[in-house]
């Protein structure tokens, strides 16, 4: 059985993608369908946010591992484009796995729209493209890296949100630290592995598209989390204002007199469709 699992590119062995692949994809499947049976008083999306957490954690540590630690160090002229390394492929095939998954759980659950899902598409076919033909491992690793830093991140707010304990000072830390995470590195590293790969002659003009694609993806989610921190922003001061509003009647009782900004503030509260998901470190299209 194991040389289904294997093959050999000139002298060495490797790992057969397609066989891992499919092996990834049952994995995830299975450890979502057990979750659903041993924790079914949760919600299907409860037991597949766990599921994206545990994948968020291991794809970041293991393309962590291979970009910084046993490398090559991706963002290079000389080293993009190059044939991929064996902790490249490993933690692709983790990740193949887990976006299939993914992308059918979105698209029977309905939870996402269009742009997203072309994102989960583009991701699809840049890591099975770098599988079948054996390149660009280092900057696909990359990306992973900057797409799952925020993941445990994001999965902590919609389980806050979920047990009611969002609204603290934990939850206001966890929104400035994802939106912070994903402006430094998502946006601004991301920019210079952009850079480097759009201008390195290694790059075939297949990935230098799909670099283009996902980044240009990344700078519309860009602009929808601005807009959620702008309404993050807007609603700590419209709280601050309410308070300062708050007196004391003849009794010494304190009384609110005007509550209406409550309701305008979320009236004012920004649509979030789109700017998700569970697989990539975006805020949940859901505004629950």
């Amino acid at each position: 059985m194991l040389e289904y699992l294997f093959t050999v590119v000139g002298n060495e062995r490797r790992l057969y993608g397609p066989a891992w692949a499919g092996i990834s994809f049952v994995a995830w499947s299975t450890l979502y369908c057990t979750l659903c049976r041993v924790n079914s008083s949760r919600s299907h999306e409860w037991n597949c946010r766990i599921v994206t957490a545990m994948h968020g954690i291991i794809s970041f540590a293991v393309a962590s591992w291979s970009a910084f630690i046993s490398g090559p160090f991706p963002i290079q002229f000389d080293v993009v484009g190059g044939k991929n390394a064996l902790l490249h492929e490993v933690a692709m095939l983790i990740c193949i796995g887990y976006f299939i998954f993914d992308f059918i759980w979105c698209m029977v659950m309905q939870t996402e729209g269009f742009l997203m899902l072309l994102h989960h598409i583009v991701c699809i076919v840049g890591v099975t493209a770098s599988l079948a033909w054996g390149i660009s491992g280092a900057e696909v690793i990359a990306t992973i890296v900057g797409s799952e830093i925020t993941n445990p991140l994001l999965q902590a707010r919609w389980f806050m949100k979920q047990s009611a304990t969002y609204d603290s000072p934990l939850g206001r830390f966890v929104d400035f630290m994802f939106v912070f995470l994903f402006i430094s590195v998502r946006i601004g590293v991301g920019a210079l592995l952009f850079v480097v790969a759009m201008f390195s002659p290694n790059v075939t003009p297949f990935f230098k598209l799909g670099g283009l694609s996902l980044y240009l993806i990344s700078l519309v989610f860009l602009g929808q989390i601005l807009q959620f921190a702008y309404y993050k922003v807007f609603r700590i001061k419209r709280r601050s204002s309410s308070s300062s509003n708050v007196s004391t009647s003849t009794t010494g009782t304190a009384t609110v007199k005007d509550s209406s900004s409550d309701r305008s503030t979320s009236n004012s509260r920004p649509a979030m469709n789109g700017v998700t998901s569970r697989a990539n470190g975006h805020v949940k299209a859901k505004t629950s």
